[in-house]
C-alpha cells in the first residue's frame, strides 16, 4: 500500500510519469523504499531546500504507522 501512494505521489509531480519505479527492499531498520524517477525529473521530486522529498517522507511515516511499521525513502539518481 505504501509503495503505491509514493508511486502515485511521485507520478503526479513529475513530467514522465511511466519513467518512475519503486522498489521496496527489507534494509537494517525495517523497509526501505527505493523511488526512481527520469534523470530531468529528479529536482521535482526532491524540491527546493528538499521540501517535497520531507513531505513525501512525512506522508510515508504516517501511513507505515498504521501497520506498525517504520518505513525509509531514497531517492535514486
Amino acid at each position: 500500500m505504501e509503495k503505491d501512494l509514493i508511486e502515485y505521489i511521485a507520478k503526479s509531480l513529475v513530467d514522465d510519469p511511466e519513467a518512475v519505479s519503486v522498489n521496496e527492499i527489507e534494509g537494517e531498520r525495517g523497509p526501505v523504499l527505493e523511488l526512481k524517477v527520469a534523470e530531468g525529473d529528479i529536482g521535482k521530486v526532491i524540491g527546493k531546500y528538499g521540501r517535497i522529498a520531507k513531505a513525501l517522507r512525512t506522508v510515508l511515516s504516517a501511513s507505515g504507522s498504521k501497520d506498525g511499521k517504520r518505513y525509509s525513502l531514497e531517492i535514486l539518481d
